[in-house]
């Protein structure tokens, strides 16, 4: 074949090519006139608590024919804020979060608010709650309370500490409404506390290093269950086995737990599955331009060893 003409045939190539990527670019990272496409951005993944809500996002999402786009900041609060911006860019047609700082989020989320995205707060709270057209939260300061009532109810002193995530504002409240209920009662003493950001994996080593300090402790009031755990298996590493632990969450392994061994005191139910569900009911709601109530509160329930046979140990609710 003449040259000339394998240039022009080469060009031809390389001119349907782009334009098939073009096609396929824009079918997949701009909403079409059909189908809708909304973004969510979590806190982490590496929470099998925020897996519940993505998976019930997706399966109302799904079941309408729309696609959801899912986020890992990875605690992160920079990276979280430039996934909004990537969602704003991407001119979804809502926004779903779940804050890593109730405070820093917030200029990220004028922007969504400035570009007419609706957006969902899921989980945890932010602290200008105009920012956004709905939050969807447990009744995190009351879990909190009866973590403390429980604790009072079955103990008459302790030596308290605290597992935290105070830049989370749903993490702060629970531990605010623990710390109100025994503000009068001098018996029950603060004596440790530390930052974990609800991990795991920074709850351990930063419970073994209270230890170190503190071998008199009498309950560990954890943010959450995977803290939870992470304080339970250093308290047993060093053979403190008469010490209460109290989580939030209401995850299979705690709820389990609570059978097994007397160091888990109770885990405060929470309801991903609800979370999940209703929030993708109250975003298309919005989009067809419903009334959605801005602040909706879900109700949560202590789990102990008197109630534990009322729950499905082997899921969530």
């Amino acid at each position: 074949m003449h040259k000339q003409n394998q240039k022009a045939l080469f060009g031809i190539i390389v001119t349907i090519a782009m334009m098939i990527v073009g096609l396929i670019y824009t079918s997949y990272s701009r909403p079409s006139s059909h189908h809708k496409v909304f973004g969510v951005t979590y806190m982490t993944m590496n929470n099998p608590f925020y897996e519940i809500i993505n998976n019930e996002l997706e399966k109302v999402i799904d079941q309408n024919g729309d696609r959801l786009i899912t986020l890992d900041p990875a605690l992160d609060v920079i990276k979280q804020n430039e996934q909004i911006h990537f969602f704003i860019n991407q001119n979804v047609d809502g926004i779903f979060v779940n804050p890593i700082d109730y405070k820093q989020i917030q200029p990220a989320l004028l922007a969504a608010k400035k570009a007419h995205i609706p957006i969902i707060v899921v989980d945890a709270p932010i602290k200008n709650k105009e920012l956004v057209n709905c939050t969807i939260v447990s009744d995190n300061y009351n879990a909190g309370v009866q973590c403390a009532n429980d604790m009072m109810n079955t103990m008459s002193s302790a030596k308290i500490v605290l597992l935290k995530h105070s830049s989370a504002k749903s993490a702060k409240d629970r531990i605010d409404g623990f710390l109100d209920t025994i503000q009068s009662h001098p018996q029950y003493q603060i004596v440790d506390e530390g930052e974990c950001e609800g991990q795991l994996e920074l709850a351990m080593p930063l419970m073994q290093k209270i230890i170190k300090k503190h071998r008199d402790i009498d309950v560990v009031m954890a943010l959450n269950d995977p803290s939870a755990l992470g304080a339970l298996a250093a308290l047993e590493n060093n053979g403190m086995k008469n010490v209460k632990v109290y989580g939030v969450d209401g995850t299979p392994d705690v709820k389990s737990l609570i059978r097994q061994t007397p160091m888990v005191a109770g885990t405060v139910a929470q309801s991903p599955i609800s979370f999940g569900y209703t929030a993708a009911l109250k975003m298309y709601d919005l989009l067809a331009h419903k009334t959605v109530d801005s602040n909706i509160i879900v109700p949560v329930t202590l789990i102990t060893k008197k109630n534990i046979d009322d729950f499905d140990e082997t899921g969530w609710q």
